[in-house]
């Protein structure tokens, strides 16, 4: 890890659920919902259009590694996956990140849609 400004970069006191060699999974500290994880590169870098193949490839493992142990811990009803990109995204920090929210049955109204119903719901 490679910046002191960043708090994935700075931080070791991570719970780390499951890791490989470029990327690490842990649950976010601000959740969604119950079993949000975050699926972080160990390399520093801000977008995921910076992310190498092997990068790209190391996260989406870690994906469905944390995935299968949310299914065991949390049992939720289906799944979000996001990566916010830039500012006007939503992208807080400027590491690479890859959201995994666990969704449950009635956490909304009406799922219809997923994330698509998100500019609608503003």
């Amino acid at each position: 890890m490679e910046n002191n400004n960043c708090p994935f970069c700075s931080s070791n006191n991570f719970d780390i659920i499951c890791e490989n060699k470029l990327a690490f999974a842990i649950l976010d500290k601000n959740p969604v919902n119950e079993g949000h994880t975050l699926i972080i590169t160990k390399r520093h870098f801000p977008f995921f259009f910076e992310a190498s193949g092997e990068e790209v490839m190391a996260m989406y493992s870690l994906l469905h590694e944390a995935k299968g142990i949310l299914d065991i811990q949390y049992e939720p009803s289906g799944y979000n996956i996001g990566v916010n990109v830039g500012y006007y995204a939503g992208q807080t920090v400027k590491h690479m990140h890859i959201h995994l929210i666990p969704r449950y049955k009635g956490d909304v109204d009406d799922p219809k849609g997923g994330i698509t119903n998100f500019k609608r719901n503003i």
